[in-house]
């Protein structure tokens, strides 16, 4: 009788094993949702720019008593024209903070004035850098920041349609109860 060689099973093994990772991977809670490490922690330091005739945006604001939000947007980014409108309504309710990531400063200036500003102060992150401290992958991304300026949630991409009242909105009014 013919022996069978161990490297017969691998095949089969190798195939039950991507298949246990696919059945992990659709079991997840939110399988869209990136996690960030900032969770739970002190917001990291803002950049010290920002764009003429603006508010400078500092640590001290993100201090200050109450639920806030810090937007990291860019004129050039077609999903933060997008969620534009959105921010201007809740800036009615709440501060919002901007930071702008890696734009030209007239452009920036010119999407502001076209369509309006509804941040309380700005920061200018003309390299990026303040935006890997806060582990900012791509632009739009907006946090929910308390009183304490510890980071409660944050959310990538743009807030707009079922993205924004299914799993922004739930984090921000249960941020709010916390208050």
């Amino acid at each position: 009788m013919a022996r069978i060689s161990p490297l017969v099973a691998l095949p089969p093994l190798a195939f039950a094993a991507l298949a246990g990772m696919f059945l992990w991977g659709m079991e997840r809670d939110d399988p869209n949702t990136l996690p960030s490490a900032m969770v739970g922690r002190q917001t990291p330091t803002v950049p010290q720019t920002t764009l003429p005739g603006k508010v400078q945006l500092t640590d001290e604001m993100l201090r200050q008593p109450g639920v806030k939000l810090v937007n990291f947007w860019a004129s050039w980014c077609p999903p933060c024209r997008a969620e534009h409108p959105t921010l201007t309504e809740l800036a009615k309710q709440m501060p919002v903070y901007g930071v702008d990531l890696r734009d030209v400063e007239a452009n920036a200036l010119a999407f502001l004035d076209q369509d309006g500003d509804p941040y309380a102060a700005l920061a200018t992150d003309p390299k990026g850098r303040g935006a890997i401290d806060w582990g900012v992958t791509a632009p739009p991304e907006t946090f929910i920041v308390d009183g304490e300026g510890t980071i409660l949630y944050r959310f990538a991409g743009p807030l707009v349609r079922e993205d924004y009242t299914n799993r922004f909105l739930p984090e921000l009014e249960k941020a709010r109860a916390a208050e």
